[in-house]
């Protein structure tokens, strides 16, 4: 694992001879998710003591794999989440959408209690309440016609010694009681002894608890829309008589779909709170701060929070749109919507705030895609979307809004799911339009205009025919340091490719990118979050969340490489930038070397000298956040010869 150098910079350069063959990644998805705590789709959280260490542990149902198990490593008053892969490993996938935790059989530790595709199914735990193993039993509820992906919860409910079953129902949305006639440790559950408790529409999620601290039970079920319902018991602990109470969760899950609790004392102060579960997959917890007797309801948004989840098919991109120097995220979603996250932190340490209002104008179809850039000369980000029917949408930046733009890529029709990404490909100046579609090719528009007027034309074949096999999501830098464009693509399959431009011939490089996996529809996007000069990877995917792959290769590392024959300055890349330019010369000898920055006035704003640097390739780095947005001369002397570029600094 190499090093990376790591430093602030302002107005500064840093360069080093380089030019690596292997590029190592370090994956750290804390940047998008700092609790630790994943985003699963229809995420069902429930919680049992599954190492009898006197605390909670959590497994996390959903529909994407197994129930996912996290131990409690913290205590029984601050739990602290540990994932562990391994309990679960005997379940099946088929048989456990979700799980809970109950000593059905008297023995002194848990069993497992699933509900899957296959119905209802019990694994009787042939381990320990320390180290629990889970063989399923086959003969598990053979009376009770649970259905597919039935949601269980026990309690005893008739004060009789042994465990009573509810279920929650998916296609019928009824929640059913059924009461054990057998006993603790054989326990009888049949469809001749149950009853209805009510019908909460569609997708039953039930769950026990004693919420008026009366000494019997009452019931919360979350369901297929929004907010719950409450059956408070009236009865007493033998007999149970159920009434609708609106008033105890009135306030709670109004903005979040198919909630599904879980209520337990997470904190240890003897009350019960409430966790739940959600369609776009993060966890909500409440903390119970009233009474055992009379709860009210305080957001925790620190034990599960802090996980950025657009709800579905994220598809990131990064811009510093707000102008203060460091990258913001924008990202197209599953239904449509362009979601913006603006960095309320730094170049070096990423903080999101979402502020999505400003985009709300550019929803197209489902399945959105988004690039940003200055197309007009405004010096404004406009942006260009991408959708499900495999069209290209301008949005102009008016300043305090967008404005749909009729007049450009109006004839261009990919296919289906585009995936535009504004660049500067030919160095001239001007951005030109890169785009992937559902069937897994790759485009390549022209910009043959200006940096104020585009007109962007397709030039065939830029790219080789090259097919990633579906849905292509492009994403260009120069990671190779050679002065042009290579690219990433991510596609339906999880799988994320590497090209390297070769003069201009596209050669895959798969181990560039070893290590590096994306979730279904991997959505990935270069982009320095970590302030040292070198692109990162960013892959949002289906479920709508994201995963990030520190670059950690070294920027002063050696090898060895052909020497050049001839001094060179290469293009500055990106171009246009914000806020850092890197700038790529080649020396034939070794030199001294003097690089100096001018605006457009001949005003020199900065100069750096070297008494002397060895031949070979040299990748240097300019950080222009304290300089003012527009059109700067990049000179490079190597005590023979000048040569100088022009670079665009776009705030």
């Amino acid at each position: 694992m190499y090093m990376k150098r790591k430093m602030s910079i302002s107005l500064a350069l840093l360069c080093a001879v380089n030019l690596l063959t292997a590029q190592p990644w370090q994956q750290n998805d804390a940047i998008f998710n700092p609790s630790g705590i994943p985003s699963l789709s229809f995420s069902q959280p429930r919680f049992a003591d599954l190492d009898g260490d006197n605390d909670l542990d959590m497994v996390i149902g959903n529909i994407v794999e197994l129930p996912v198990c996290f131990m409690n490593v913290g205590s029984s008053t601050s739990p602290k989440f540990q994932l562990n892969d391994t309990l679960l490993q005997n379940v099946s996938t088929l048989d456990a959408e979700m799980a809970v935790f109950y000593d059905l059989d008297a023995d002194g530790d848990l069993d497992l209690i699933a509900g899957g595709y296959r119905g209802l199914t019990l694994y009787r735990n042939s381990g320990t309440a320390q180290v629990p193993i889970f063989p399923e039993r086959s003969d598990s509820f053979p009376n009770v016609n649970a259905g597919s992906n039935p949601i269980p919860d026990f309690t005893d409910i008739d004060s009789d010694g042994d465990y009573d079953m509810v279920l929650g129902f998916s296609e019928s949305g009824a929640v059913r009681l059924y009461t054990n006639t057998g006993n603790a440790q054989e326990p009888i559950f049949s469809e001749l002894n149950s009853t209805n408790i009510g019908d909460v529409g569609l997708y039953a999620y039930p769950v026990f608890g004693d919420l008026d601290n009366d000494n019997d039970i009452d019931l919360l079920v979350g369901r297929d829309t929004y907010g719950f319902i409450y059956f408070q018991n009236n009865g007493d602990s033998a007999n149970a008589v159920w009434q609708q109470n609106a008033s105890v969760f009135s306030n709670l899950g109004g903005d979040t779909y198919w909630n599904s609790p879980d209520l337990t004392d997470l904190n240890g102060d003897g009350k019960l709170d409430l966790i739940y579960g959600t369609a776009s997959g993060p966890l909500l917890y409440y903390r119970n701060t009233g009474t055992s007797s009379i709860p009210s309801w305080t957001a925790n948004k620190t034990l599960f929070g802090g996980v950025i989840d657009v709800g579905g098919a994220s598809s990131p991109f990064f811009f510093d749109f707000d102008g203060d120097s460091d990258l913001d995220m924008i990202c197209g979603t599953q239904l449509g919507y362009i979601k913006y996250y603006e960095n309320t932190g730094t170049v070096t340490a990423s903080a999101w705030k979402e502020n999505s209002s400003r985009f709300s104008s550019l929803k197209h179809s489902i399945y959105s895609a988004v690039t940003l850039g200055d197309i007009n000369g405004d010096s404004l980000a406009d942006a260009i979307v991408g959708d499900l029917n495999g069209n290209l949408y301008l949005h102009v930046n008016t300043g305090t809004g967008f404005s749909l733009d009729n007049t450009h890529l109006t004839d261009i029709a990919l296919g289906g799911l585009s995936v535009p990404r504004l660049v500067d490909f030919d160095s001239d100046g001007d951005l030109d339009l890169a785009a992937g579609n559902e069937n897994g090719n790759l485009f390549y528009f022209e910009n043959q205009g200006s940096a104020s007027v585009p007109d962007w034309v397709e030039i065939n074949e830029f790219f080789d025919n090259i097919d990633v096999g579906s849905y292509c999501v492009p994403t260009l830098s120069d990671l190779d340091g050679d002065g042009d464009y290579d690219f990433v693509t991510g596609n339906l399959f999880h799988e994320i490719q590497y090209y390297e431009n070769a003069d201009s011939i596209w050669i895959e490089k798969p181990e560039t990118v070893s290590g590096v996996t994306g979730g279904q529809n991997s959505a990935p996007a270069f982009v320095d979050l970590d302030g040292d000069g070198d692109d990162d990877l960013v892959i949002g995917n289906y479920d709508g969340t994201f995963n990030y792959y520190e670059n950690m290769l070294a920027s002063n590392e050696i090898v060895s490489i052909k020497v050049p024959s001839e001094f060179r300055l290469f293009n500055v890349f990106p171009n246009p930038f914000n806020p850092v330019a890197q700038i790529l010369f080649e020396l034939p000898k070794s030199a001294p070397v003097t690089i100096r920055i001018f605006d457009l006035s001949g005003r020199q704003i900065f100069e750096k000298h070297w008494n002397i640097l060895p031949e070979g390739k040299h990748k240097c780095f300019w950080d222009g956040a304290r300089a003012a947005s527009g059109v700067y001369i990049v000179q490079v002397y190597n005590g023979e010869n000048r040569q100088s570029v022009k670079a665009v600094l776009m705030k």
